[in-house]
């Protein structure tokens, strides 16, 4: 028997067609419909233990005590006792500007020296001549031997001499300024250091010439102890109200990435900097060197304790931030947020699969957790850190006896 025959000829073929199709279409919708979304959640549990409030920064390390050595007279530099890393004594020469203008001008200004007072001594004398003459002449007037004129003229030499021994001795101080500035120059002419210490910077070489006519140029920078260093932190003048001094602080720097150094808030400075109109402040913190593995220069990532709990409920900061996208779970989180009071943080645990919210009081904290001080959340919770979202699978829609599905007779 054909199958022709079986269902009817030519109509009961197509009616077979017919469900062979709605057959294989249900079956497909069956497997779309079974490959619906599936969420699934990151969770964590509160702990107890100790946390900390910190702000982030970043600043500079540098000597605490940092000199600048000058040239106080311009010249050539004509030997250099010292280089980078030399150790330093106070008073030590460590380079020497070429003197030989110097020792002349000091001659010079001798030798005018010199001058102004042989020309005081010079006064001197032709006053006690004039003041003898006239006092000669007054006992001449009063027998009327002389004439008052005559008298007057002698008068009038003695006082100019006096004058002249007063302008002697005046270039005679002017002389002695000039002759102790001449050798005050020649002796700046040698480079001291002002303090022990070691070198970290040179600016000069032999041969150089320095010019200090408007301002004095720095040749050598000396740190007085590298065993002693500081950190100058830049803090947003939103941290700033919570760093005090004395308080700890934490650092690492780019050439030891794997070691956390430590420090001591020395300073909280009151003068701000504004920069595209962010205001910063500067903090000092003090840092121990005695290793001498921290250098002058280099950047240190500073993180400040502002305060600091042992024995704290804490949970992920990352669960604060987490709101589910599920329809239930909103009106939820609607309904805690209106019961929210102040100082009160929203967060989901894991109930039957699904996220609800719970009311906490959140208390210090930083980047990676937050200090849970009070609300419903319990230790045995499940935290909903995050949600992803992933199908099942996806079916294809053929049908049973393997062909693809279609509408009409066959040909």
């Amino acid at each position: 028997m054909n199958v022709k025959t079986m269902f009817g000829g030519r109509k009961g073929l197509v009616l077979l067609c017919l469900a062979l199709a709605a057959l294989a279409g249900g079956g497909a919708w069956w497997l779309r419909g079974s490959g619906k979304a599936e969420t699934t959640y990151r969770t964590a549990k509160p702990v107890r233990g100790e946390i900390m409030s910190t702000v982030t920064s970043s600043g500079a390390i540098n000597a605490v005590v940092s000199v600048s050595v000058g040239a106080a007279v311009s010249g050539t530099i004509k030997e250099l006792y010292v280089d980078f890393n030399s150790q330093v004594k106070k008073d030590q020469v460590i380079a020497q500007i070429d003197p030989a203008p110097y020792r002349a001008q000091v001659e010079q200004s001798r030798g005018n020296y010199l001058a102004a007072v042989a020309n005081v001594e010079k006064a001197k004398v032709t006053l006690a001549d004039a003041t003898r003459t006239m006092k000669r002449y007054q006992s001449l007037v009063k027998d009327g031997s002389v004439s008052v004129s005559d008298y007057d003229t002698y008068v009038t030499a003695a006082e100019s001499a006096r004058a002249a021994l007063s302008a002697a001795q005046g270039s005679v101080a002017q002389a002695s300024g000039s002759y102790a500035q001449a050798k005050t120059n020649l002796d700046y002419a040698t480079i001291r250091s002002p303090v022990d210490g070691i070198v970290i910077s040179r600016a000069v070489d032999v041969g150089q010439t320095v010019a200090a006519s408007f301002q004095t140029p720095t040749l050598f920078t000396i740190a007085q102890d590298l065993t002693k260093m500081q950190i100058l932190a830049t803090v947003d003048e939103s941290d700033i109200g919570r760093i005090r001094e004395g308080g700890e602080a934490s650092f690492s720097v780019d050439a030891y990435p794997e070691a956390h150094f430590s420090g001591t808030v020395t300073q909280v400075r009151n003068a701000a900097t504004t920069v595209s109109n962010v205001v910063t402040y500067t903090v000092v913190v003090g840092v121990d060197n005695s290793d001498l593995r921290l250098k002058p220069g280099m950047t240190a990532n500073v993180t400040f304790v502002t305060d600091k709990k042992d024995d704290a409920l804490k949970i992920p900061t990352a669960a604060l931030l987490f709101r589910p996208k599920d329809e239930t779970a909103q009106k939820d989180d609607a309904q805690k947020g209106a019961k929210a009071q102040s100082g009160q943080k929203r967060v989901y645990v894991l109930k039957n699969g699904r996220p609800e919210a719970v009311l906490v009081t959140v208390g210090i904290g930083n980047d990676k957790e937050t200090e849970v001080a009070g609300g419903e959340l319990s230790l045995e919770a499940d935290i909903v850190l995050e949600a992803s979202t992933a199908d099942k699978g996806k079916a294809g829609t053929t049908n049973p006896l393997g062909q693809s599905a279609r509408m009409g007779p066959p040909r």
